[in-house]
């Protein structure tokens, strides 16, 4: 994956020195195209770790006193979602070329839509790491459903923990499998029974969401409790299904048509380890051409914008028509508000 190019290496900095923020700079320090220059995070020890693993740079405490000091063509946010806009909009205020941010996007569809608007108005480039669009399984199950493995796509059913966290990459591959058709409506149902955060957000304990595609093809996605507590895609079609197993490290894509599965070896993509390296290169690449990057934020606003639909579908017990217009998080309002309670 080393670029061979005779660009001028742009230089990177990383705000958070967590494991996220290693990963992006496993994927930075892999291509001849970038450079690491500065990391910030408000431990020490973390910064001190991180640089012991990537090599000596500037250091900072304070992520802003970097973007003023070191002026990089290039940011990894790897922070937790609710520090994500004031980082990427502080970002994009220092004249950054590209941000290149950890998944979710927001806690709310308010701050997810403004943080993609603010960087299309100062010209960044912007990405979110739904990394699983590079990986071998995922690549070619895509292959399969192009190729006419399984006829004509009818459905996309899928299972994960929740519809945050997890659900944002459920989402974004059903775009990515479904040709980045835009959906139509959500109908929707969450149920809160107990305390389950991620990056300090609150979870549904179970959640069912239900789209429909322009195109006619339906999506179906249950969470937690209300799955079977795999990690599960289905891509249904005329002639067949593709079944994506991902708890089955052995036989994670399996292919059912005729009478029998087959077990599909893989023509495209990266191994997991390699994924969110990928992205990096794929960013970088895009910055040379001017194309539009695979994880821009254009497709990460579609599938975040399903996450908050399902929560606002809920709340109104109604279908909801897209564009979503509330710009609230519906889960985090009626939690505040008391229409859900949390069980003692």
């Amino acid at each position: 994956m080393m670029s061979e190019s005779t660009t001028a290496q742009r230089t990177v900095a990383v705000i958070g020195c967590g494991g996220r923020g290693r990963a992006h700079a496993e994927g930075w320090q892999h291509d001849a195209r970038s450079q690491l220059v500065a990391c910030a995070d408000p431990v020490e020890a973390s910064r001190d770790d991180f640089c012991e693993h990537f090599g000596d740079m500037h250091r900072y405490a304070d992520y802003t006193e970097m973007l003023k000091a070191e002026s990089p063509d290039i940011v990894s946010v790897c922070t937790w979602t609710g520090m994500h806009r004031e980082m990427i909009e502080a970002a994009a205020a220092a004249g950054v070329t590209a941000i290149h941010s950890e998944k979710p996007m927001a806690p709310t569809w308010g701050d997810a839509y403004a943080i993609h608007s603010v960087c299309q108005e100062a010209g960044v480039v912007l990405t979110f790491c739904h990394q699983r669009r590079f990986g071998d399984t995922f690549s070619t199950a895509r292959d399969l459903l192009r190729n006419g493995a399984i006829g004509e796509l009818r459905r996309i059913e899928s299972t994960c923990p929740n519809l945050f966290d997890w659900g944002t990459h459920w989402f974004d591959i059903s775009f990515f499998y479904n040709d980045e058709t835009p959906v139509e409506w959500v109908m929707g149902q969450i149920e809160v029974a107990e305390e389950r955060k991620v990056f300090d957000v609150q979870l549904e304990s179970s959640g069912l969401s239900w789209f429909h595609f322009a195109n006619g093809v339906e999506g179906l996605m249950t969470t937690g409790d209300a799955s079977d507590g795999g990690l599960h895609i289905h891509l249904i079609g005329s002639e067949g299904t593709i079944e994506l197993q991902l708890r089955d490290r052995d036989n994670p894509l399996r292919l059912w048509r005729g009478s029998g599965c087959e077990s599909p070896a893989f023509t495209s993509g990266v191994p997991d380890a390699q994924h969110t390296v990928a992205s990096c290169s794929d960013l970088l690449t895009c910055l040379d051409s001017g194309t539009e990057p695979e994880l821009s934020s254009r497709k990460a606003l579609q599938a975040t914008e399903l996450i908050f639909a399902t929560y606002e579908s809920s709340r109104r017990r109604a279908r909801v028509q897209l564009p979503l217009t509330a710009p609230d998080s519906a889960l985090l309002t009626m939690l505040a508000d008391g229409s859900i309670e949390i069980p003692a």
